[in-house]
């Protein structure tokens, strides 16, 4: 960072929300945010609260100056064992906008129980899963590389999350409180039921095993049921079938086929091995293969789909090449 990479400003973390930094902040913001655990856990935490407040802000009449001290009042009683360090910055005209509309529509009450009271798990990459019990009795299996914000007890109306990456959720049914969880731009929105959810590419995938799921982005909204499915991100929020359970593999480690497209199991053989894999006969694209693949190596898999299909496998380069 310019003068000092340890520390960074809170005007930097909000302008940054706000997507109003210029190249160099945006490259200095990320950097300290990559830089521990403790700093991914404050920005996170900053996000929700953020993401919260433009969800009930527009019933706010805010103070804009007496928001910004009690915003810097707070985040100064933080323990420094729990945060990470914080360098104090001038009052913007525009900061003290948004930490007014962050304050007064989020940190009454729904800071003190969603944000001071948050516990985050993060998971690194490898091969294991970590499942977690949430405070309702849910629970969340986590795919590598993914983190989910949640408080210590869920309080009010619903139950809030926030998740980063991927994550398979069987959620506890309470009909007077809904379980909610934000990802990217999207919000998904459920009772009691199963369901995967994942980043794709700043998308967001949802696939419903079990119950019903509502997801939510832009004014856009979609009810899915068992076997269905959703990528956000596009004009209008498209319901699709799913074929197998191929989203699932982190879990199950296990492909299972069901008149899945040769497409789809492509897509899934180059994230679960590594591979680069490519129809080159655009025809095969939709042919659909019904198995199931646990425990076999690249090769074998191939094998198997060269004899079901009658097409050639061909390694040109460390590029495999159906056709």
């Amino acid at each position: 960072m310019s003068d000092d990479n340890k520390h960074i400003t809170d005007d930097l973390l909000v302008k940054y929300l706000l997507g109003e930094t210029d190249a160099t902040e945006s490259s200095d913001a990320e950097l300290w945010i990559n830089t521990s655990d403790a700093n991914k856990k404050y920005y996170a935490d900053f996000k929700l609260i953020w993401q919260e407040s433009e969800r009930i802000a527009a019933t706010n009449n805010p103070d804009e100056d007496g928001a910004w001290l009690r915003l810097q009042n707070r985040i100064a009683k933080m323990s420094a064992e729990q945060q990470p360090q914080i360098k104090r910055a001038s009052k913007f005209g525009w900061l003290k906008v948004a930490a007014s509309i962050l304050l007064v529509s989020a940190i009454g009450y729904f800071a003190y129980n969603q944000f001071f009271n948050t516990s985050l798990i993060s998971k690194g990459s490898g091969l294991a899963t970590l499942t977690q019990d949430l405070p309702d009795g849910s629970l969340v299996t986590l795919n590598s590389n993914s983190q989910i914000i949640y408080p210590m007890h869920f309080r009010g109306e619903q139950r809030l999350v926030q998740l980063t990456g991927e994550g398979f959720f069987k959620i506890t049914p309470d009909k007077t409180k809904p379980f909610i969880i934000k990802i990217n731009a999207a919000t998904v929105s459920v009772v009691g039921t199963s369901f995967n959810v994942k980043n794709v590419k700043g998308k967001t995938e949802v696939i419903v095993e079990t119950g019903i799921v509502k997801v939510n982005e832009g004014g856009k909204q979609v009810l899915l049921h068992p076997g269905q499915m959703v990528i956000t991100g596009g004009a209008n929020l498209v319901v699709q079938e799913t074929r197998g359970s191929l989203y699932n593999y982190y879990i199950t480690k296990a492909l299972i086929c069901d008149r899945t497209p040769l497409r789809e199991l492509v897509d899934k053989l180059n994230q679960v091995y590594g591979s680069d894999i490519k129809i080159a006969n655009n025809q095969l694209s939709d042919l659909p293969i019904t198995t199931t693949f646990k425990g076999q190596t690249l090769p074998q898999v191939l094998n198997i789909v060269s004899q079901t299909f009658k097409i050639k496998v061909e390694n040109k380069g460390g590029q495999i090449l159906l056709k």
